[in-house]
């Protein structure tokens, strides 16, 4: 199998060991079977792979064990009349987990809808969209610890969340490949049909209603889909402006005296799980520093199939037939013009899997 059939990119070369687990006791054992051996100089390199939505595979594709978390299940704990702890097996559609939670009368999630990928997936990139990150909500994620070599249960605290990071993709970042195999993941969620505080601008003013504000959470969810369905972020095989890893650079955060455009953006940079801000740090927008150094939606490199996003430009797209090599030299191109513009060197979101900026 070519791992571009497993990617919102569409993009990786084959993958001659791959194993599919559907169980909690299969995904053991692709972990069993991968076992770190303490007398070895490094950890076994494998490729976990749950929704594929953000991650840039090399054509070359990938010659270690790839495992496929495909694990089914959410359980719903009542803790309160006003609160519940929802816990959902790693291989659980991220959208319909949040729509699941919704229907059940629980609300928090509403902010996150659309995103593709895996419920799994969501703690190791701090997932957040429209003013919410997950780390606010997780309570805990259960884990295979592949050094341990034993299941773990990590509270919030313990993942030390931050701006799209956790210990876990620290670790997988330290290790060069994943040092935990998510198992589960547990939410806390109020109940009831308000939704958290509206915090995000544009949303807000979608919803006509002011920051800080509560509606219903379906209104939220409603106004999430619309307003990135209209930025090409909730998947359509027929539009090849999905076919990407989503936001592909990191907004940066930059030294609050750093010397920005006084018409750039600047946001406060706020703690994950306190929510306090930071002191001494802003946060810019990429897709503003992007257009102003000069790059238009839809730019493509001369000959590529690659292209920015016509409908969004912090994002870069597969047009059809294209490369990952297409896509990392345009993620050059616009890393490039960036830094000679404004003196910032964009991050990447995705994660790379034998390929490189």
């Amino acid at each position: 199998m070519n791992l571009s059939e497993l990617t919102t990119f569409h993009l990786g070369g084959p993958a001659p060991d791959l194993t599919v687990a559907g169980s909690r006791e299969e995904l053991l054992a692709f972990a069993a079977d991968n076992a770190l051996d303490p007398s070895a100089p490094r950890m076994p390199g494998i490729l976990l792979v749950g929704g594929g939505s953000n991650l840039l595979i090399a054509d070359a594709g990938f010659a270690g064990p790839v495992g496929v978390v495909a694990t089914k299940g959410v359980e719903t704990t009542e803790l309160s009349d006003t609160h519940a702890q929802v816990t959902a097996e790693a291989g659980e559609d991220w959208d319909d987990f949040v729509a699941g939670t919704l229907a059940q009368g629980l609300t928090g999630l509403e902010a996150l809808s659309g995103i593709p990928g895996s419920v799994g997936a969501t703690p190791i990139q701090n997932v957040g969209a429209y003013g919410t990150e997950v780390a606010e909500l997780i309570t805990s994620v259960e884990v295979y610890d592949r050094v341990a070599g034993q299941i773990r249960s990590l509270s919030a605290a313990e993942l030390e969340f931050g701006y799209r990071t956790s210990l876990l993709k620290r670790a997988q970042q330290a290790a060069g490949t994943p040092a935990h195999i998510v198992l589960s993941v547990t939410f806390t969620l109020q109940r009831g049909p308000g939704s958290l505080p509206v915090r995000y601008a544009q949303l807000a003013s979608a919803l006509g209603v002011g920051i800080g504000e509560t509606v219903p959470a379906a209104d939220v969810r409603d106004a999430v889909l619309a307003l990135r369905r209209s930025k090409g972020m909730v998947l359509d095989p027929d539009d090849h402006d999905t076919w990407s890893a989503g936001s592909f650079f990191t907004n940066p955060i930059v030294d609050a005296e750093a010397a920005l455009p006084a018409e750039a953006p600047r946001f406060p940079v706020t703690d994950p799980l306190s929510g306090a801000p930071i002191p001494g740090l802003t946060k810019t927008s990429a897709a503003w520093l992007i257009e102003r150094a000069g790059f238009d939606r839809g730019f493509a490199l001369p000959g590529a199939r690659a292209s920015l996003s016509t409908k969004h430009t912090l994002a870069l797209t597969n047009r059809g037939g294209a490369t990952t090599a297409d896509v990392l030299d345009l993620a050059r191109t616009v890393v490039a013009g960036v830094e000679e513009r404004f003196g910032i060197v964009l991050e990447p979101e995705p994660t790379f899997v034998g390929a490189s900026l």
